[in-house]
């Protein structure tokens, strides 16, 4: 069973996952391909939502949530397939945000 709330969870299950398959994980170019298209689908349903192109009459209902999943699902495919920790480089680019960024705005009182 996987900790839902687990990155590391998270990765083993997209693993456990693709790991089924002979083709196995794509190649670092088609990975990228595949983020790039994923952030297109988001981009269109947050001009959906947010912007002034409204969804036509005949595209699928879909969501900025269900766009994230696949973001995420793709992002954790290609840090797999580079046999990386996302836990770890996670910490290391907050570490490296909060000490840089810490006075760039206005704190809350």
């Amino acid at each position: 069973m996987y900790n839902k709330d687990s990155v590391a969870d998270m990765q083993k299950r997209v693993d456990d996952f693709i790991s089924q398959f002979e083709e196995g994980y794509f190649s670092p170019l088609s990975m990228l391909a595949r983020f790039t298209e994923e952030i297109g689908e988001l981009a269109r349903e947050v001009n959906h939502v947010y912007g002034e192109k409204p969804k036509k009459a005949t595209e699928e209902e879909n969501t900025i949530e269900a766009e994230l999943g696949d973001l995420l699902f793709v992002l954790i495919s290609f840090a797999n397939s580079q046999n990386i920790q996302l836990n770890k480089v996670f910490d290391q680019a907050m570490t490296k945000i909060e000490t840089r960024d810490k006075n760039r705005w206005t704190k809350k009182e």
